[in-house]
């Protein structure tokens, strides 16, 4: 199954967690409830944003967003996984493999735009309320929605180019769960790999602006939630923005090490470890952090849940 030529046709392995078939199953098991898990909590949001009146402004707009990114990020790598795992093979094509590059590095980009137009509309909100509607008008805030998706695809078109000019000539043996860059990028035996290079220094800059920016907007939000007379006020402000603050950075810290650690220091324990830190554990504390935790989306969620059961008891009633 290990190609060592550099055929476009002949694939890749990937090689998970482990070898062994109780642990990869287990594994499947933990990511199949991570996933679910993930999937269900994005598409409440999703379609809580979508039906409820209620919450039509940019904040709810920018969330919904979102939720779409990381139900789509998620399901870039967790599903190809959990498949491995279950079936114990690890083999996936050369095409398949350019696309889980081209969307991994989209949304990721994408998501950390999102993150950024959310952090600027939560400072706007905050700093400068009587102007939040001249500042987030409906057509400013679609057009940096579109924005954010247009630069995702940049960056997935850039580093797929650049990841698959790459010449292979070792075996095809990559010690991920997924198409990772980096790992690909081992497999070189030249110097064909610092287009890579290149545009991981490029987007490294774009990120640390965004972080810069997502830092500043909460160091300004903070500074004039301390001036609140009220502790509950300012409790509720930080119980959301510190926690969002927190997955921000592991998310960034973490995606950042990987990608630009030099190619011979590697640990693949440490690098799987750190995958799960970029792949999977923001895309499922998001939804957490702002649904469970706004006091207006558990009423949405109490508010649909009623309505329905409400609705099923009537259509019940009626044909008896």
């Amino acid at each position: 199954m290990v190609q060592t030529n550099g055929t476009e046709g002949s694939g890749f392995l990937l090689i998970g967690f482990s070898e062994n078939p109780h642990l990869q199953l287990l594994q499947a098991f933990l990511f199949l409830v991570t996933y679910l898990l993930a999937l269900t909590s994005n598409f409440i949001i999703i379609t809580i944003t979508t039906l409820d009146e209620q919450l039509q402004s940019p904040m709810y707009y920018f969330l919904k967003q979102l939720s779409i990114l990381d139900a789509s990020f998620i399901s870039v790598t967790i599903p190809q996984s959990i498949d491995n795992s279950f079936t114990g093979n690890g083999y996936i094509s050369y095409v398949q493999c350019v696309l889980q590059v081209f969307f991994f590095m989209a949304l990721t980009w994408a998501e950390l735009a999102i993150l950024t137009v959310m952090s600027y509309d939560r400072y706007v909100a905050i700093c400068y309320p009587l102007h939040y509607e001249l500042i987030m008008h409906p057509r400013k805030c679609r057009g940096a929605v579109t924005a954010v998706w247009v630069s995702g695809g940049i960056s997935g078109i850039m580093y797929t180019t650049a990841t698959f000019s790459i010449t292979f000539c070792k075996a095809k043996v990559i010690h991920q769960f997924f198409c990772d860059v980096p790992q690909i990028v081992k497999l070189s035996c030249s110097n064909d790999y610092l287009a890579v290079v290149g545009v991981n220094i490029l987007m490294t800059v774009a990120a640390s602006a965004c972080f810069i920016s997502i830092a500043f907007s909460y160091i300004h939000i903070f500074s004039t939630v301390l001036r609140i007379p009220s502790a509950e006020g300012r409790s509720k402000v930080f119980s959301t923005c510190l926690p969002h603050l927190c997955v921000v950075s592991i998310f960034l810290s973490t995606g950042m090490w990987a990608y630009l650690k030099p190619t011979s220091d590697s640990s693949t324990t440490l690098d799987l470890l750190l995958s799960i830190f970029y792949t999977v554990i923001p895309q499922t504390l998001n939804p957490v952090i702002y649904s469970l935790r706004n006091d207006t989306m558990k009423r949405a969620i109490q508010k649909l849940i009623l309505d329905r059961e409400f609705t099923e008891r009537k259509i019940v009633f009626q044909c008896h």
